[in-house]
């Protein structure tokens, strides 16, 4: 069994291809899996971490205006494809899979040309340009949201599946969460996150909230600022002293506020939480459903095809979240909606059903039994 990987750029790409990864390393311990990517993504750090090989190739952002810049761009392309191509002829893989970023453009298009089986998950409800030019070409296609059914071939190749999230998300039990994060049982949890690198938006919105969160009781707030604006943050919401950013501890406390710059224990958290605040990226909002968890939920304004607030508008329309755009959060709207939330445990249940509805604890599985079928193995 070889499995060739193109997954690049963001977190909310290579996870899902390392969550495919791990699944069908459970089930062929003595395959062989290997990651294509590029050298300014984070695939660079998190996939040898995870312990899978690493092959780089060259890629650029394609650029859709007339320029000498696009001649550029050509030179890469073609660069980039004649190093997928030599990928496959060296590592001959049953089946080339892509998750997303701009790797998975050439990586999956040299596996067409060599007439290898080929994969695409695709995360979003508005899937990003390269899957949908290669959607019609590829062997398969799982989708993590119904909505992006449009976009592609309508023929059997098109599954909807969810999105690929860790296992340990379904399974901890809510107090296990309580108990890890050493917070307070039968209070209320709020959880709030904007990505890896934290949110601009989310973080000035919560620091103006802070003092009225930290006057109410039964209360207890995780605020992941990212590692950026943690000292800032730190320092004006709890009220230090302006010593430096590195010389504070790895989470700040004061009333019912913890400050942390990263949440590591995610799966923790989320069990643990009552209410979730955060970006609309398609793994956290999978992750967010399979735990049944309502949510306030704050698109960031600049992703690609602006495919966060399409995410966002999913749930929305289902009755599982409510969104704010990121131009019109502060303390005052954020803070409206949490408590208008938190004050009404019979519309917070609801909230938790309908996600609930939305989440897809059995998508790995599902992907990693199409795959399977993809390349033939037995």
């Amino acid at each position: 069994m070889r499995v060739l990987i193109a997954a690049g750029g963001t977190g909310g790409h290579i996870y899902p291809g390392l969550t495919i990864a791990n699944e069908l390393r459970k089930r062929y311990p003595q395959g062989e899996i290997l990651f294509v990517g590029t050298q300014y993504g984070l695939e660079k750090d998190i996939v040898p971490r995870a312990g899978y090989p690493l092959e780089l190739i060259s890629v650029q952002y394609i650029r859709r205006r007339l320029s000498l810049d696009l001649i550029k761009t050509g030179f890469v392309a073609f660069k980039g494809l004649s190093q997928s191509l030599g990928i496959i002829r060296r590592f001959k893989p049953d089946v080339v899979i892509g998750t997303g970023g701009y790797v998975a453009g050439p990586v999956l298009l040299a596996a067409v040309l060599r007439r290898v089986p080929t994969f695409i998950q695709e995360q979003n409800a508005f899937p990003g340009i390269t899957n949908r030019l290669l959607g019609r070409f590829v062997s398969g296609i799982a989708l993590g949201y119904a909505e992006a059914s449009r976009y592609f071939p309508k023929d059997k190749r098109v599954i909807v599946t969810g999105n690929p999230i860790r296992s340990e998300i379904a399974h901890i039990s809510k107090e296990e969460g309580i108990q890890r994060l050493n917070l307070r049982p039968g209070y209320w949890t709020v959880v709030v996150f904007g990505g890896s690198q934290g949110g601009l938006s989310i973080n000035r919105a919560m620091r103006e909230l802070a003092p009225r969160l930290k006057r109410e009781s039964r209360l207890q707030v995780i605020h992941q600022t990212g590692q950026k604006s943690y000292g800032a943050i730190a320092r004006e919401v709890l009220g230090l002293s302006d010593q430096g950013a590195e010389e504070l501890p790895s989470a700040v406390q004061d009333g019912c506020i913890t400050i942390v710059p990263y949440i590591y224990d995610m799966p923790a958290a989320l069990a643990a939480a009552d209410l979730v605040v955060g970006r609309a990226g398609a793994i956290s909002i999978a992750e967010i459903t399979v735990r049944g968890l309502p949510a306030v939920l704050i698109p960031f304004p600049y992703a690609a095809e602006n495919h966060q607030e399409k995410n966002a508008r999913v749930l929305e329309r289902e009755g599982a979240a409510r969104v704010i755009l990121d131009r019109d959060v502060s303390g005052e709207t954020l803070g409206a909606c949490i408590f208008e939330l938190l004050g009404n445990p019979g519309l917070l249940a609801q909230m938790a059903a309908a996600s609930k509805k939305l989440g897809r604890a059995d998508a790995t599985k599902v992907i990693a039994d199409k795959i399977v079928e993809l390349a033939g193995w037995s």
